[in-house]
């Protein structure tokens, strides 16, 4: 790639980063465009879709978020709910991910299997319900960081989640 294709591709990747989280999946391909100072074609030859630039713009972070899922923990609950309040601190500053995990198969699938591991260790330990499942606890998560772009307190809405959680044998 000539230098100055790949300092215009860094110029869409940085407007488009600021446009997605200030404003999620919805932002017009055209003001990502003004805000990098390209043309619509520019964008448009680095990302054929809207979908690519949005996935190359989340898949890096939401990828660093779910990995850190794997890291060893010695309080499987303390790791879940860290991790879900991660996700929703990431969620109430920028608006895209809630669309990047509703968008991308990958990650949805990656966020699944994170999500998964630290709810399994955490029933194992006695301190999570057993009836949530990965698939209970991906859902209620993608609602409630939906439900934060309407106005929801985050803060309140996440203590519901994780209240509601705890089992009630805990150690």
């Amino acid at each position: 790639m000539r230098a100055d294709a790949a300092r215009n591709r860094e110029k869409v990747l940085e407007a488009a980063r600021e446009l997605f989280a200030e404003h999620g999946y919805e932002v017009p391909l055209d003001e990502i465009a003004t805000r990098a100072g390209v043309g619509p074609g520019t964008v448009y030859r680095h990302f054929p879709t809207k979908q690519a630039l949005f996935q190359a713009v989340t898949e890096t972070r939401v990828a660093a978020m779910i990995a850190s899922a794997a890291e060893p923990a010695e309080d499987p609950e303390q790791a879940l709910f860290a991790f879900l309040r991660r996700m929703a601190d990431e969620a109430a500053v920028k608006r895209d991910l809630s669309d990047a995990i509703t968008i991308s198969p990958d990650l949805r699938k990656g966020l699944h299997a994170a999500l998964g591991g630290l709810l399994q260790r955490a029933q194992e330990a006695g301190a999570v319900r057993t009836d949530v499942t990965a698939t209970d606890l991906v859902v209620l998560m993608k609602g409630m960081l939906q439900s934060m772009h309407e106005g929801a307190n985050p803060a309140v809405l996440l203590e519901i989640v994780l209240s509601g959680l705890q089992s009630s044998r805990k150690p």
